[in-house]
């Protein structure tokens, strides 16, 4: 059956169509940096209303893409939470009008639900069960996933995520949004020995995290340079290494603890090199495996939701046409 995903959770505007057999037929993406780069952030309203004008046109486009009417659609799926409420407003009652014009199911998905399933479009994906990190700008999450839905989270950050604190060490150092990719490239021209910054919550068992104070070293360490070029760039490979080492420290114990051999890696800044090639050292040591979505779904995007939505759908899984989303909705509440 033809899956429609659609994701509007924050910045982007993702729209895809999945076929439970012949897999993933087409995905279009709009992102919204351009917009928000002149306010240094993203602005929500803002983001609600630019879902609104490109959502309808996205959909027609991947539809016409795929040489198919709305007609063959037998579902629609759409980002339910967590995200910001206009914006998963917008996605969400365009699901449910989509549905209830055609007659068939919508159903809510998960969004880090959505990245921790993304490396299945992949030719070789994993097999249950895994450990999964999930690192955005708004998450990071550690999770043993058992099956689709089967899932226990084991750790989480206590404050900022890994991606927020990207973006605001970023702007510490004269950046642009969003900071994180600017960030990674200046740590290129970095000295790996001139800055050792701690990793945060590694000193200690379990397997939560925290990145405020790792962003609070790094203002501090830049304040006492003269703040020139090469300054900056020793700064920025400080705090990306530190932060590489503290995600493979918890990702290790994470599989440890569990007694798995695979690990997946998810979300917006899986895409970072340095990060890639640290955790990926750590799991050849270990004797693991590792995986990664493709860079273009790393990112939000609705291929993973259509994704996501196909296996609740097959499962029998259905919901009523009101129209709900929820902003803050933790993963281990998800039922298999």
């Amino acid at each position: 059956m033809y899956i429609l995903g659609i994701e509007t959770s924050c910045d982007e505007t993702g729209v895809a169509l999945y076929h439970s057999d012949k897999g993933l037929i087409q995905h279009s993406l709009y992102s919204q940096i351009a917009m928000h780069n002149e306010y240094g952030g993203i602005v929500p309203e803002l983001a609600s209303r630019d879902h609104i004008l490109k959502l309808i046109p996205l959909i027609d486009e991947c539809l016409q893409r795929s040489q198919l009417t709305k007609s063959a659609i037998h579902g629609v799926a759409y980002t339910a939470g967590p995200g910001l409420i206009g914006a998963l407003l917008v996605g969400a009652a365009t699901a449910k009008s989509l549905a209830w014009s055609l007659g068939i199911p919508a159903i809510g998905v998960h969004h880090m639900e959505g990245h921790l399933l993304a490396p299945m479009l992949e030719a070789q994906p994993p097999e249950f069960p895994f450990v999964a990190l999930l690192v955005s700008g708004g998450h990071t999450l550690l999770v043993e996933v058992k099956d689709i839905g089967h899932y226990q989270l084991l750790g989480e950050s206590l404050d900022d995520a890994a991606g927020e604190a990207f973006d605001k060490a970023a702007k510490m150092l004269g950046l642009a949004y969003p900071g994180g990719p600017l960030l990674a490239k200046l740590a290129e021209q970095g000295q790996a020995a001139r800055f050792k910054f701690p990793r945060p919550m590694t000193d200690r068992p379990g397997l939560d995290f925290s990145f405020s104070g790792l962003k609070t070293y790094t203002m501090n360490t830049l304040n006492q340079t003269e703040k020139t070029p090469q300054d900056k760039a020793d700064v920025a490979y400080a705090f990306q290494q530190a932060t590489a080492e503290t995600l493979a420290i918890k990702c290790k114990r994470a599989l440890k603890q569990t007694g798995l051999k695979r690990l997946v890696v998810a979300g917006g800044v899986s895409a970072n090199t340095r990060i890639r090639q640290t955790l990926t050292t750590m799991t050849d040591k270990e004797g693991a495996e590792i995986f990664f979505p493709r860079a273009e779904f790393c990112t939000d995007n609705g291929a993973m939701i259509a994704y996501a939505g196909c296996q609740h759908l097959l499962a029998g899984q259905q919901e009523s046409l009101s129209i709900s989303a929820r902003p803050r909705w933790p993963i281990d509440e998800l039922y298999a």
